[in-house]
């Protein structure tokens, strides 16, 4: 009876760590292989990441456009470059230069009117002053200059904007320093043209001591236009 009860426990150990056995083996299959419903979360949460990293895209492609809608890379968003419709300077060789006698009886000093017409075929800007210098038999006379500039102007083409120059007269009786010609430089040019000296014909005789001759800034005489 003793043999037979022991044989019995034996069985009912072993059954026991068979079924030990087959539940392990049972979750480890279940470890490996995730089921459909686990599988399509897990799918869910890295869609997630990536729909983050696209939005994350797409607001710094929306960060580089301008306020115009148009991007960075569009140039007239900068206003920089030729797309501000700024015209080029005036330039001497676009510009026909004439001088006329502009004194006028009971003016103390004599004066000369001197013209800029744009013939370049496009408009232009000018601005500030001239360079003047008077040729004459005793060496060059460079003008002063006098008053202030004005804001840059754009001179169309075809129209005329004009400036003075102011000399004094001589009134010694003698024939003084005789000038030979004007020679006018436009501004922010180096090219210069020499006219024939439209004024008084001499300058009276000065100790050297300073220019006695002015230049008045672009605009500084008639209307231009």
């Amino acid at each position: 009876m003793r043999a037979h009860r022991i044989t019995f426990a034996a069985l009912v150990v072993a059954a026991g760590l068979s079924l030990t056995a087959c539940q392990n083996g049972d979750d480890g299959a279940a470890a490996s292989d995730p089921s459909p419903a686990s599988s399509a979360s897990a799918a869910s949460s890295a869609g997630g990441g990536s729909g983050s990293g696209g939005s994350d895209q797409d607001s710094g492609k929306e960060s580089g456009t301008g306020s115009d809608g148009k991007g960075t890379a569009d140039p007239a968003g900068s206003g920089s470059g030729s797309g501000d419709g700024t015209a080029p300077k005036c330039t001497t060789d676009g510009l026909e230069i004439t001088a006329q006698d502009g004194f006028i009886d009971g003016d103390p000093d004599g004066s000369v009117v001197v013209a800029l017409t744009n013939g370049s075929g496009a408009d232009c800007v000018i601005s500030g002053f001239a360079g003047v210098d008077l040729k004459t038999n005793a060496g060059d006379i460079s003008a002063t200059r006098k008053g202030e500039p004005g804001d840059p102007y754009t001179l169309k083409n075809g129209k005329e904007i004009d400036f003075y120059v102011s000399y004094p007269l001589n009134e010694t009786g003698g024939s003084g320093v005789r000038i030979t010609g004007l020679v006018v430089t436009p501004p922010n040019e180096t090219k210069s043209v020499t006219l024939a000296w439209p004024g008084n014909s001499s300058l009276p005789v000065t100790d050297g001591s300073g220019s006695s001759v002015l230049v008045g800034p672009i605009g500084s005489a008639g209307q231009g236009g």
